[in-house]
């Protein structure tokens, strides 16, 4: 019963940190967006993660951010994008 708990507990865990499909769609996202392919402001859900891409200016550089949160782990993913 013991074993059975510490699995469920690993196996749990597990799937709540692999972020591998959302990382997947953010690198999408950031490969559409540098091909003019995508516009901003953006706005998604994408399975249980809110997607959100933004721009503002900072130090005569644009920075886009591309976040993904998600409320039902309450974990948030960042990418920046710098331009010059």
């Amino acid at each position: 019963m013991i074993a059975s708990m510490i699995l469920n507990n690993l196996f749990s865990n597990s799937i709540r940190s692999n972020t591998r499909l959302i990382d997947a769609h953010l690198n999408e996202l950031q490969y559409l967006y540098i091909n003019d392919n995508l516009q901003l402001p953006y706005s998604d859900d994408y399975n249980s993660w809110e997607v959100t891409i933004n721009s503002y200016t900072e130090r005569e550089s644009t920075i886009v951010l591309i976040e993904a949160f998600n409320r039902n782990i309450n974990k948030t993913i960042t990418k920046r994008i710098v331009e010059n």
